[in-house]
């Protein structure tokens, strides 16, 4: 079966730009959840490239499993752990005391995910380009 390692990239990154428009537009939950979206899919690309399977939607389990083969630095695991926090909150009211989702999210949030999205995307990209 033929990799499909950059079809996963380019989706990561494209998730990044919907984050990005989310961001511009105060739709700050659906900012964090892309981004997050677009960190699991990079991470995936890693492992698409080694014929490894990856399952979860935890970033930050995933990366620990690329730990086995790879140096993944403890700080790229936090950013991981922050963007997981933002995989079901972001979308559900259940997931709060009350309200939706949307009034519990921040710019400021929504701008650090996005950067730790970026983060997470460039250091697959470097894996991938080895």
């Amino acid at each position: 079966m033929a990799s499909r390692e950059r079809d996963w990239l380019d989706q990561a990154k494209r998730d990044l730009d919907h984050a990005r428009h989310a961001l511009r537009d105060a739709d700050f939950e659906w900012a964090c959840f892309a981004a997050q979206q677009a960190s699991e899919k990079a991470v995936k690309a890693v492992y698409q490239r080694r014929g490894a399977e990856a399952w979860g939607h935890a970033v930050s389990d995933l990366l620990e499993g690329l730990r086995e083969v790879e140096a993944i630095d403890e700080s790229l695991l936090d950013m991981a752990r922050e963007l997981d926090h933002h995989y079901i909150p972001s979308r559900y009211p259940n997931a709060h005391p009350q309200g939706a989702p949307f009034r519990y999210y921040t710019r400021g949030e929504a701008e650090r995910a996005i950067s730790y999205g970026e983060s997470i995307i460039r250091v697959c990209e470097d894996l991938l380009a080895q």
